[in-house]
């Protein structure tokens, strides 16, 4: 079975970049984005906010489960997978125990606010509706478990951080 890698971190922290780059120096693998599931939602999806909805919460999970079974299927294909969503809090623990008996190796993107605020000026999307990066982050260092490889990945370059990924792996 390959491996399973799990990549979080708050938005524009480097999340969907160091995926890539990390999938594509594996042999067989996949680059699984859980955002892809909530993009998937065409009629009636409800977007996260600072005070979400019910249903925003309900797809937010139903998100989760699905990103869980999609990995799932892909390592029983022989894949190597690096799924890579924002997990925010209780709710890293939640998508871990989804992945009960898989042994993910858990990496956290924690660049610095100044950096995160840089590179959300930089994309080409926008990412923080109703959040402020200085709110957010606190809210994710503060309340997410100090679980895998916390990486501030503020001085490095993408090919350094796969790097570290990989040499904890």
């Amino acid at each position: 079975m390959g491996k399973l890698f799990v990549i979080t971190g708050v938005m524009a922290s480097g999340k969907s970049t160091v995926a890539e780059a990390l999938a594509k120096r594996l042999t067989r693998a996949v680059h699984l984005r859980g955002d892809i599931f909530r993009r998937m939602i065409v009629s009636g999806r409800e977007e996260m906010t600072a005070d979400p909805s019910e249903e925003a919460l309900r797809q937010l999970v139903m998100r989760y489960r699905l990103t869980a079974e999609a990995a799932r299927g892909y390592l029983d294909a022989g894949f190597h997978v690096v799924v890579q969503d924002n997990y925010l809090g209780r709710m890293l623990s939640d998508f871990l125990d989804k992945l009960h008996g898989l042994e993910p190796r858990v990496v956290i993107l924690c660049p610095r606010v100044d950096v995160i605020a840089t590179r959300e000026i930089g994309r080409g999307k926008v990412g923080y509706h109703g959040f402020s990066i200085e709110g957010l982050y606190a809210m994710f260092m503060a309340q997410t478990p100090r679980v895998g490889l916390w990486l501030d990945t503020s001085d490095m370059s993408v090919d350094e951080t796969v790097e570290a990924i990989l040499a904890d792996a």
